[in-house]
């Protein structure tokens, strides 16, 4: 389990344009790194559409939306949303399961393993800052632009 004060997991992903990304390189910087279960979904996309379009979050803090979904599927709904930051493809969910987020859920009645929703703040040195799990969408980029 991830807790605040740990260095974050560092993440080598594909992003949605194709290119490599490196979670380490970004130190310096603070970062907000969530992950959501599926790209272009309801939930999936209220969240993503409230980070889009809260600029004060971008003005503090590199925004990195991570998903099991392909690369493909990510540069997709990146530009049917005109999304201004960046998504990161974990088709084999390596990262959720490094930041302990692959969990059972209820799918119509069936048991599933999928990502749950959570939003970390990384500070600049690579440490968790603060961790907001179960996230609801609606409103949560509020929530994440006060903590910052």
């Amino acid at each position: 389990m991830i807790e605040v004060g740990q260095t974050a997991p560092n993440i080598l992903l594909e992003t949605d344009t194709g290119e490599d990304f490196d979670l380490a390189a970004h130190r310096g910087q603070k970062i907000v790194l969530y992950f959501y279960p599926r790209a272009d979904t309801p939930g999936c996309t209220v969240e993503a559409c409230e980070f889009r379009d809260n600029r004060e979050i971008a003005k503090k803090a590199l925004v990195v939306g991570v998903s099991p979904d392909t690369p493909n599927a990510q540069a997709k709904f990146k530009s049917k949303f005109d999304l201004n930051f960046t998504l990161l493809a974990d088709a084999d969910k390596k990262a959720a399961t490094d930041y302990g987020l692959l969990k059972e859920k209820n799918m119509y009645g069936k048991k599933v393993m999928g990502v749950e929703r959570t939003t970390y703040i990384i500070d600049e040195q690579g440490k968790i800052a603060h961790i907001f799990p179960k996230v609801k969408p609606e409103g949560h980029a509020a929530e994440v632009l006060a903590a910052l």
